[in-house]
């Protein structure tokens, strides 16, 4: 079973596409594995089962979903309008945000906005931070984000998984900028 195929189309059906798949995510973001199952199997998967879906997330590099109770649910990076209703967790003191460099100016002055995501995406750690940012930019800046004080002062964070926390948006002010 090719996992990573898997992985980016459950991923699509989850995040950006439900209504193509029929399937009807509640407000936390939860859909039936039954239903994206026979989606699943209607697009050419037909021998996938619990244990197949079950198996795709335990291989994955990154956690992006999480199964409970018959449902399965994405576990960030939704585009619809509609936002995935996340408990608020408190995050570690600091965070990073790997960006291209032509929006350093925007961030500057605005903070980091989620703009067409629903929660800006921080990193755990420099590395995934760099991996994240070089989606676009080849060299791209890595901002220490004082999360904690963030956080402290009303900021509201939310677990994404072992490596990745969300943020409604974070202002300029809990943000340091490399030097240069």
């Amino acid at each position: 079973m090719d996992h990573v195929r898997l992985s980016k189309l459950v991923a699509y059906a989850l995040r950006h596409a439900p209504q193509e798949f029929g399937l009807r995510l509640d407000e936390e973001g939860w859909a039936p594995v039954s239903d994206l199952l026979a989606a699943l199997h209607r697009r050419g998967w037909s021998d996938l089962d619990v244990r197949g879906l079950q198996e795709m997330i335990r291989s994955a590099e990154k956690k992006r979903f999480e199964m409970a109770g018959g449902k399965i649910r994405a576990l960030y990076g939704h585009s619809r309008s509609q936002r995935v209703v996340k408990e608020p967790a408190f995050p570690p003191e600091i965070l990073y945000h790997g960006t291209a460099r032509r929006f350093l100016p925007s961030i500057k002055e605005n903070g980091l906005l989620p703009g067409r995501r629903q929660y800006v995406h921080l990193s755990v750690d420099v590395p995934t931070a760099l991996e994240v940012g070089r989606r676009h930019d080849s060299r791209p800046v890595i901002l220490r984000v004082w999360a904690r004080r963030a956080c402290d002062a009303g900021v509201k964070f939310f677990l994404g998984n072992d490596r990745i926390w969300l943020a409604e948006a974070v202002p300029a002010g809990y943000l340091e900028f490399p030097q240069g």
